[in-house]
Protein backbone atom coordinates (compact mmCIF):
# COMPACT_ATOMS: atom_id res chain seq x y z
CA UNK A 1 0.00 0.00 0.00
CA UNK A 2 3.06 2.68 -0.15
CA UNK A 3 1.46 4.86 -2.21
CA UNK A 4 1.92 8.83 -2.53
CA UNK A 5 -0.91 9.79 -0.80
CA UNK A 6 0.10 7.64 2.25
CA UNK A 7 3.61 8.86 2.59
CA UNK A 8 2.19 12.21 2.93
CA UNK A 9 0.04 11.28 5.48
CA UNK A 10 3.29 9.53 7.56
CA UNK A 11 5.12 12.64 6.65
CA UNK A 12 2.62 14.67 8.06
CA UNK A 13 2.37 12.67 11.28
CA UNK A 14 6.03 12.67 11.60
CA UNK A 15 6.49 16.12 11.12
CA UNK A 16 3.94 16.48 14.37
CA UNK A 17 5.49 14.16 16.22
CA UNK A 18 8.95 15.03 15.88
CA UNK A 19 7.41 18.75 17.30
CA UNK A 20 5.16 17.23 20.31
CA UNK A 21 6.80 13.69 21.04
CA UNK A 22 4.59 11.20 22.34
CA UNK A 23 2.66 11.36 25.69
CA UNK A 24 -0.05 13.75 24.66
CA UNK A 25 -3.91 13.21 24.18
CA UNK A 26 -4.68 12.00 21.05
CA UNK A 27 -7.05 15.10 20.44
CA UNK A 28 -4.04 17.45 20.47
CA UNK A 29 -2.37 14.72 17.99
CA UNK A 30 -5.32 15.04 15.71
CA UNK A 31 -5.97 18.80 15.24
CA UNK A 32 -1.95 19.70 15.20
CA UNK A 33 -2.29 16.46 11.99
CA UNK A 34 -5.09 18.39 10.56
CA UNK A 35 -3.33 21.44 10.71
CA UNK A 36 -0.29 19.65 8.88
CA UNK A 37 -2.27 18.06 6.27
CA UNK A 38 -3.67 21.74 5.72
CA UNK A 39 -0.57 23.12 5.87
CA UNK A 40 0.12 20.76 2.62
CA UNK A 41 -2.52 21.34 0.61
CA UNK A 42 -4.04 17.32 1.82
CA UNK A 43 -8.02 17.28 1.59
CA UNK A 44 -9.14 15.30 4.17
CA UNK A 45 -12.49 15.08 6.38
CA UNK A 46 -12.26 14.99 10.06
CA UNK A 47 -14.64 13.18 12.85
CA UNK A 48 -16.76 11.96 10.24
CA UNK A 49 -20.33 10.24 11.05
CA UNK A 50 -20.75 6.93 9.21
CA UNK A 51 -24.04 5.54 8.75
CA UNK A 52 -24.16 2.29 9.66
CA UNK A 53 -27.13 -0.28 8.14
CA UNK A 54 -28.03 -3.91 9.58
CA UNK A 55 -30.38 -5.48 7.82
CA UNK A 56 -33.48 -3.29 7.07
CA UNK A 57 -32.03 -0.81 10.01
CA UNK A 58 -30.17 2.29 8.75
CA UNK A 59 -29.22 4.69 11.55
CA UNK A 60 -26.81 7.05 12.37
CA UNK A 61 -25.14 6.12 15.06
CA UNK A 62 -22.48 8.10 17.36
CA UNK A 63 -19.60 6.75 15.00
CA UNK A 64 -17.35 8.74 13.66
CA UNK A 65 -13.89 8.00 11.56
CA UNK A 66 -11.15 9.95 12.80
CA UNK A 67 -9.99 11.39 9.85
CA UNK A 68 -10.76 10.48 5.41
CA UNK A 69 -7.88 11.86 3.92
CA UNK A 70 -8.18 12.85 0.19
CA UNK A 71 -11.86 10.42 -0.13
CA UNK A 72 -9.83 7.90 0.07
CA UNK A 73 -7.56 6.68 3.51
CA UNK A 74 -9.19 5.78 6.44
CA UNK A 75 -6.93 7.07 9.63
CA UNK A 76 -7.60 6.01 12.44
CA UNK A 77 -5.19 7.97 15.51
CA UNK A 78 -4.08 6.50 18.60
CA UNK A 79 -1.82 7.85 21.50
CA UNK A 80 -1.91 4.41 23.99
CA UNK A 81 0.89 2.55 25.45
CA UNK A 82 1.40 -0.29 22.60
CA UNK A 83 -0.49 -1.04 19.42
CA UNK A 84 -3.09 -4.16 19.50
CA UNK A 85 -4.41 -6.39 17.79
CA UNK A 86 -8.21 -4.84 18.82
CA UNK A 87 -7.19 -1.56 16.66
CA UNK A 88 -6.21 -3.41 13.64
CA UNK A 89 -9.59 -5.06 13.63
CA UNK A 90 -11.50 -2.09 14.53
CA UNK A 91 -9.57 -0.32 11.90
CA UNK A 92 -10.90 -3.19 9.50
CA UNK A 93 -14.31 -2.80 10.50
CA UNK A 94 -14.11 1.48 9.88
CA UNK A 95 -13.32 0.51 6.70
CA UNK A 96 -15.50 -1.88 5.22
CA UNK A 97 -18.10 0.39 6.75
CA UNK A 98 -17.36 3.21 4.85
CA UNK A 99 -16.10 1.41 1.78
CA UNK A 100 -12.57 3.18 2.13
CA UNK A 101 -9.86 0.70 0.98
CA UNK A 102 -6.87 2.03 2.51
CA UNK A 103 -6.25 2.90 5.90
CA UNK A 104 -3.74 3.93 8.44
CA UNK A 105 -3.37 3.46 12.16
CA UNK A 106 -1.04 6.00 13.96
CA UNK A 107 0.21 5.88 17.54
CA UNK A 108 1.64 9.11 18.49
CA UNK A 109 2.87 7.66 22.33
CA UNK A 110 6.22 6.01 20.56
CA UNK A 111 9.73 7.51 20.86
CA UNK A 112 9.97 6.44 17.29
CA UNK A 113 6.65 7.63 14.82
CA UNK A 114 7.77 4.49 12.42
CA UNK A 115 7.10 2.14 15.40
CA UNK A 116 3.32 3.21 15.93
CA UNK A 117 2.08 2.89 12.11
CA UNK A 118 0.31 0.44 10.54
CA UNK A 119 -0.87 0.13 7.12
CA UNK A 120 -3.74 -2.36 6.17
CA UNK A 121 -5.57 -2.39 2.66
CA UNK A 122 -8.98 -4.18 2.10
Amino acid sequence: MPDSLTREIIGAAIEVHKHLGPGLLESIYEECLCHELELRGILFERQKPIEISYKDLRAAFDFRIDLIVDNSVVVELKAVKELHPIYEAQLLTYMKLSGYKKGLIINFNVPLLKDGLKRMVL
